[in-house]
């Protein structure tokens, strides 16, 4: 039986491979299995409900610079079995997550702050208990993961978190951005040596193009303190509506019902360009804190910029394949071409391995700049991310005399070691900058955030091919002009303590200064801010006599924690035993928050599942909009779980008889490589009929076929046009299209075989490209795959 049960298996990845899937699932067997993530594939078990959560509602309070937020997460079990759901989920890097707060049915209960270890146990035996429970954890200060247990048939369970974040400002323009989808994130790390923090990397991903199995809306109020120039929403349909100067509101729109696969972003200015400077106190108990904002100057020009050595490293992973790449690929082509001939530059390239244009910098002459930007033209995106190695790799180039050093390193940051890549910037650098550009929809914005404070450069986030001129752009003013350096804060007769930062870096983006800490006494006498614009001395000063302590600024206690938490932890490695780990544990506790040591956790007092155990399933997460399979494990490994979740590149099982009779009428691509091609003459007729044709969930597959046979003429010129004036080899051609929720043609992708014809191919893509669809069930994204017959 087991060994009927493994040539199913393997005939079912040899499917998968035949049907020109772009990635496959990173699941091999045994010790040496590596943390990857993998596709999820539905079991025909009616009995389990394999997708828990129904819905995220996220509700957005702005006052003047402070963001409140409440996630309200839903999950109902509809199925037979008594569940535990765990749904990985991004968070802002900057938010800060104090409080939670669980309903079942009519009881409500507020969850407590516990050590994380403490939490996990008080979860699991109110699990083991038949209690309803709910455990909030952190693995990364952007990734959150949340467990709910004994969900029993037909309950409906709410969990709500509330965080609070600091709006800043960058050349005049207040941005929130709401994260929905953890990226996958690559790893080499051996699953059997992994801790219990890096376990949330093996998560079940949805294909690419295939929309959220759960719903997703956002409003957000917005009470700017000044009238408002301009709001506006780069990532969803919005409706916004105008409630006074100040006031506005913003819903989502029903079409996008489904959009909670890319980051939710949205802009606003003020009127005139103005910028909320000054000092916000809030006086509490036992504690006082306050908040200072002041606005640099504005950028001067210097004459004396030094020569500027560049490094170049650009991810072109399987995660980068596709729309990402091709947004790297414009930003860094403008950036190369604009380079002063005074300069020197380098182009490092990394995926699995790394490859460099040159062991030294070489000038920015024009010969070198097309040699580069044709060395970046030619990537195709494949592979692992193998960033530590490349860093490495980079960072050791020979500084050349008399030129300062600059490094721009452009990827999606879907890698899982984050701090060591700090580590590795903040000791390698030297007197180097480092500026991180983020490239995608639902960037890992912890890891570009953080190689950018590490390296005292800015992070840039790049998430469609029209940004990218722009932020080349921003990217030379800022490196030429820094805005303010040299810069102190006198306190006068204002009485602080611990004051973040300590040390204040030079600001090189028009961006203002912050400033936490906590007071005593009265607020009296001025702050002054003192530094050096270009080659002149600057300074701004605050009255503290006309500023009260507002009970509405009562956030800045948990946003002072949290600055003082990210200095700690989120851009250090640290020991369990390391006093850093001692002092975040106990900011936590003492400040309601969560940390990477401390979680949240809420635990029913009714015992409601009397007999057996729950079945614990993993919410499947969406692939981020324009992120492709290849993202998701490498393309030679294949999903060999069995049981009832197990995992696949294929979007379903077909039955046993099915797999046979498929096996047998389509070969794997590694036996078709090994053949001797058979070539067929471009003068022979009726040479291509449509074969197997696969649809996902919304969409018939006859009508389908269908389509297909009404334009089968149309098809077939693509065999009598330029592709003609080759020969072609029998056999099958798989195309895989997905098709979005209007029945358009959105992304095409070709299966591999013996001999790929690219004018053929390129033929072919344009006329499916050209076919309309019937509109898919329930506005969902489906994806199909043709199988054209050569003969």
């Amino acid at each position: 039986m087991k060994t009927k049960k493994t040539t199913l298996v393997t005939l079912i990845s040899a499917i998968c491979v035949l049907l020109g899937s772009t990635g496959y699932a990173q699941r091999e067997e045994g010790s040496d299995r590596t943390l990857s993530p993998y596709f999820f594939v539905k079991s025909e078990d009616s009995e389990i409900d394999q997708l828990p959560l129904q819905s995220t509602a996220v509700k957005v309070n702005i006052t003047g610079v402070i963001a409140d937020v409440t996630v309200t997460q839903v999950y109902k079990n509809e199925g037979k079995r008594a569940l535990e759901a765990i749904y990985v989920f991004p968070g802002s890097t900057r938010a800060a997550v104090y409080g939670m707060r669980m309903t079942v049915g009519e009881r409500s209960i507020t969850a407590k702050i516990r050590k994380r270890e403490d939490a996990r146990h008080d979860y699991e035996q109110a699990k083991r208990d038949g209690k309803s429970a709910s455990l909030l954890e952190q693995h990364r200060p952007n990734v959150f993961q949340m467990n709910v247990a004994n969900i029993l048939p037909g309950d409906l369970i709410r969990v709500e978190l509330n965080y609070t974040e600091l709006l800043v400002p960058s050349e005049a323009v207040y941005e929130f951005v709401y994260p929905t989808v953890v990226g996958p994130r690559y790893s080499d790390q051996r699953a059997v040596q992994a801790d219990a923090q890096e376990k949330w990397i093996e998560n079940p991903y949805l294909h690419q193009g295939e929309s959220p199995t759960y719903t997703f809306n956002i409003m957000v109020n917005l009470a700017a303190g000044l009238p408002i120039q301009e709001l506006t929403c780069s990532s969803h349909q919005v409706n916004i509506n105008y409630e006074g100067p100040a006031l506005a509101s913003l819903r989502l729109d029903p079409s996008e019902k489904y959009g909670g696969n890319r980051d939710f972003m949205m802009k606003y200015r003020l009127a005139g360009g103005a910028i909320q400077s000054g000092v916000l106190l809030f006086e509490g108990k036992k504690e006082n804190f306050f908040l200072l904002m002041l606005q640099p100057p504005k950028r001067v020009s210097d004459a004396h910029i030094p020569h500027r050595e560049y490094i170049f490293i650009i991810d072109v992973s399987g995660s980068m394949h596709g729309f990402p790449l091709n947004i790297s690929k414009k930003l860094l082509s403008d950036l190369i071409s604009n380079l002063r001939p005074s300069d020197r530059f380098n182009v490092l390239l990394f995926a699995g391995s790394s490859s460099i244009m040159s062991e030294q910098s070489l000038p920015a002459n024009t010969q070198n700049i097309r040699r580069a930007v044709n060395m970046i033209e030619r990537q195709r995106g494949g592979g692992g991310t193998r960033l530590l190695p490349a860093l490495r790799r980079a960072l050791s180039l020979p500084k050349t005399e008399g030129f300062s050093r600059t490094v721009v390193i452009a990827t999606d940051g879907y890698v899982s070691v984050e701090k060591e890549t700090f580590d590795l910037i903040r000791n390698s650098l030297g007197n180097a900058n480092l500026f991180a550009f983020g490239i995608g929809s639902s960037v890992n914005r912890y890891i570009i955030e953080g190689m950018a404070r590490v390296g005292m450069g800015e992070p840039f986030i790049v998430t469609s091919p029209k940004e990218a001129l722009a932020k080349a752009k921003r990217f030379r003013n800022l490196i030429q002009h820094p805005v303010l350096t040299g810069i102190r804060v006198d306190y006068g007769e204002f009485e602080v303590y611990d004051v973040e930062p300590p040390g204040i870096p030079d600001v090189m983006a028009d961006r203002p200064v912050i400033v936490f800490g906590k007071w005593h006494g009265k607020p009296n006498g001025n702050i002054r801010l003192r530094g050096i614009s270009g080659e002149n001395p600057f300074t701004r000063e605050i009255d503290l006599s006309s500023v009260k302590p507002r009970e509405i600024n009562s956030a800045l206690r948990y946003l002072w924690a949290r600055h003082r938490i990210a200095i700690l932890s989120d851009y250090n490695s640290s020991n369990p035993q390391d006093e850093k780990v001692l002092e975040v544990t106990n900011l936590g506790l003492t400040y309601n928050l969560l940390t990477a040591h401390t979680s949240f956790v809420a635990i029913d007092t009714q015992i409601r599942l009397q007999d057996g155990q729950a079945l614990t399933v993993k919410q499947p997460i969406p692939l981020p909009h324009g992120v492709s399979d290849y993202a998701v494990g490498n393309q030679r490994a294949f999903a060999q779980k069995t049981s009832s979740f197990g995992v696949s590149s294929c979007t379903a099982i077909p039955s046993e008889g099915k797999v046979m009779e498929l096996s047998r009428k389509y070969r794997m691509e590694d036996r078709l490589a090994s053949e001797p091609a058979t070539h067929v003459s471009h003068s022979e007729k009726n040479v291509v009929e449509i074969g197997e044709v696969f649809v996902t969930e919304g969409l018939s597959k006859d009508k389908v076929r269908n389509l297909l046979k009404k334009n089968i003429q149309t098809i077939k010129k693509c065999f009598a046009g330029p592709a003609s004036k080759e020969s072609y080899s029998k056999g099958e051609v798989a195309f895989r299209l997905v098709v979005d929720a209007s029945g358009k043609v959105i992304e095409i992708s070709a299966g591999r075989g013996r001999r790929r014809i690219r004018v053929l191919e390129q033929c072919l893509f344009e006329k499916l490209a050209e076919l309309q669809f019937p509109a898919p069930e329930a506005g969902r994204t489906v994806k199909v795959t043709i199988i054209f017959i050569l003969k």
